[in-house]
């Protein structure tokens, strides 16, 4: 395989996580007998670039279908970070009723609703047609299309250069990076603005987060790579912000290279050196996350065993995508797991992919009073243990399995 930026020959291995099904793949009573599709699951870095990379196996069309069950807006924790968001790049960027705003990968309209509210002109780009449906039902112009070079000339002919995009969580999921982002600097407007969120490499690594390594995150980023990647494809970042969001996340600021006028932080700079000085230029600091990787896993099996010898119940809150990373490399099933809840009505009452774990609505866990709960999305424990905050005082204990274990 070759590098998805540079084309160099990928030999530097991450972390193997053996086979495992798309990770929103979500099965009905319908699908639940029937085969299922399990790709390998494994991360190489680029010695020349430094991005890390999914092998190639799944194609995009069958990880983002029409049935794509993954909601932003369910979250109270996003839409609140969200909020704030368009509040900073209104003030900072001075949008008004005469800007345009574009945000690729809008999803359910989670960020749009407060573009909207404030009379800003925007329009959102999402491919899965579930996710699109539920936008427009917030009144958000949405183009149902895979965002690249050639929908950014359609945009730009139809008059929809943007003042400022939005690419939140999407930058990873895209197979072709190189296209994707010089859509980017198409689409801006001489002087526009374009943001990406992602999670950072250098978290992953140090903290462990194995389990947001799935099909669907074709690309796992650190500053350095992302320089390199929008240097080539006509962008120039000028600031980059560090956020707590899924674990530790990056929000760069970028601009056009032929035309863009913001000064460059010396945040970028700075960050860049840190990422040089923890080691992320040199193959040494990728060996060894193998090794934490099966560690967590084989705590969490052992926890789980422990718990069913003593007869203890145990549900699972929130049918994530990292959820099913770690259940599908443990080789968890319901005899140990029997059930998870999640808000999202599109996953109520369907099956974990792979674990094949029911999946049914919060309530079900305040009614069983499980003496465990185990908190898949760990980015959201404080928020979930709020929400069953009678639970805990009750006796029934918080677990997350990653970066380590905590029984709380």
């Amino acid at each position: 395989m070759k590098c998805r930026h540079c084309g160099s020959a990928l030999k530097l291995p991450l972390v193997d996580l053996g086979s495992a099904p798309p990770s929103n793949a979500y099965l009905t009573e319908q699908t639940l007998h029937a085969p299922e599709k399990w790709f390998p699951l494994r991360v190489l870095v680029c010695e020349h670039c430094w991005l890390a990379q999914t092998e190639d196996f799944a194609q995009a069309d069958e990880l983002f279908d029409a049935e794509y069950a993954y909601f932003s807006g369910f979250s109270s924790s996003w839409l609140a970070h969200s909020e704030r968001y368009v509040a900073d790049m209104v003030a900072r960027f001075n949008l008004t009723a005469q800007s345009h705003v574009v945000e690729v990968a809008a999803n359910d309209g989670y960020l749009l609703q407060y573009v909207k509210a404030r009379n800003i002109p925007c329009t959102g780009v999402e491919p899965t047609a579930s996710t699109a449906a539920a936008a427009r039902a917030k009144g958000i112009p949405i183009v149902e299309d895979f965002f690249g070079a050639r929908l950014a000339k359609e945009l730009v002919a139809q008059g929809k250069q943007a003042d400022l995009t939005a690419a939140n969580n999407v930058l990873a999921h895209v197979p072709d990076i190189n296209d994707f982002v010089t859509g980017f600097a198409v689409l801006l407007k001489p002087q526009g603005v374009a943001t990406f969120e992602f999670p950072h490499l250098l978290k992953l690594i140090e903290e462990n987060q194995f389990d947001t390594i799935y099909h669907e995150h074709f690309s796992y980023l650190s500053l350095t790579a992302v320089n390199h990647i929008f240097a080539a494809n006509g962008l120039a970042v000028f600031d980059v912000e560090e956020h707590p969001t899924h674990g530790g996340s990056l929000r760069v600021f970028a601009q056009r290279s032929d035309t863009g006028q913001q000064p460059r932080s010396d945040r970028v700079g700075e960050l860049l050196q840190r990422e040089a000085q923890a080691g992320m230029l040199s193959a040494d600091y990728y060996t060894g996350f193998q090794a934490k990787t099966d560690q967590v896993k084989n705590d969490f099996i052992a926890f789980l065993l422990d718990a069913k010898r003593r007869g203890k119940s145990i549900a699972a809150y929130g049918a994530a995508a990292k959820g099913n990373t770690l259940m599908n490399y443990a080789g968890i099933r319901p005899d140990l797991v029997p059930f998870v809840v999640d808000r999202n009505p599109a996953k109520q009452g369907k099956f974990m992919p792979g674990s094949r774990i029911p999946i049914l609505a919060p309530d079900e866990i305040e009614r069983l009073k499980p003496d465990y709960v185990l908190i898949l999305p760990w980015n959201l424990a404080q928020e979930v243990k709020e929400q069953f905050a009678g639970m805990a005082a009750s006796g029934t204990q918080f677990i997350t399995a990653v970066p380590r274990l905590v029984i709380a």
